[in-house]
């Protein structure tokens, strides 16, 4: 709970303006804060948990820096702010070289709940890569969530919404034809036993004549 709580308090902090000092290095770091923050409560992030919330106090602790040097003349401390920011740089890229590679291992795995954990992370350019995200969709709409991203793409884009629609029926056709086959087998069975039965019972008749047959010829003997 404590943790939650200290993440929410750190990216509502970094919600905040960014400082003008070094914005270009700064600005990707600050903006993609809150997406890195959404990889801390995921399951497959949990080993990093405690360095995820590092990460964003350090960028809280940077942000404040850099408010601090824009509201300042000293040019003395510009060489810091900027050390610190190339340092937060190197982990923000890492975390997003692991959210990409996350996002590659839940399409080869087939792992839709990670699948979309990672496709509404933020972090991964959804643009992009539509197609593969909607490709991977159709092929795993039963298993998967749509909320985010892909819920995105179905409210948007018309003819998506006639694709999705088209799958559900032709998936609901494929499971009656699937319940019609089988009722036609049980027929089938049900007929064969039936035959069956009435081919032994004729067998059983012709045999019991046969036996009478027999013991009447006997007796006459």
């Amino acid at each position: 709970m404590y943790k939650i709580l200290l993440i929410t308090i750190l990216v509502s902090f970094l919600n905040a303006a960014n400082p003008k000092p070094y914005s270009v290095l700064g600005d990707v770091i600050y903006d993609n804060a809150q997406n890195i923050q959404k990889l801390a409560n995921l399951e497959v992030y949990i080993p990093q948990k405690d360095a995820i919330i590092k990460y964003l106090d350090d960028v809280n602790n940077a942000k404040d820096a850099g408010y601090t040097l824009e509201a300042s003349k000293n040019k003395a401390s510009k060489k810091p702010y900027l050390n610190k920011l190339r340092e937060l740089s190197k982990k923000n890229d890492s975390y997003n070289r692991s959210a990409k590679a996350n996002y590659k291992i839940s399409i080869k795995d087939e792992n839709s709940p990670l699948f979309s954990q990672m496709i509404n992370s933020g972090i991964i350019d959804t643009q992009k890569n539509k197609q593969e995200i909607i490709n991977y969709y159709f092929a795993h709409s039963e298993d998967i969530n749509t909320s985010g991203v892909i819920q995105t793409y179905l409210d948007e884009d018309a003819k998506l919404k006639a694709l999705r629609e088209a799958q559900r029926k032709k998936y609901k056709s494929k499971k009656q034809r699937e319940q019609e086959k089988i009722k036609r087998i049980r027929a089938n069975d049900q007929i064969a036993q039936k035959k069956l039965e009435a081919q032994l019972q004729k067998e059983l008749v012709q045999k019991k004549k046969e036996i009478r047959k027999v013991q009447r010829e006997e007796l006459h003997n």
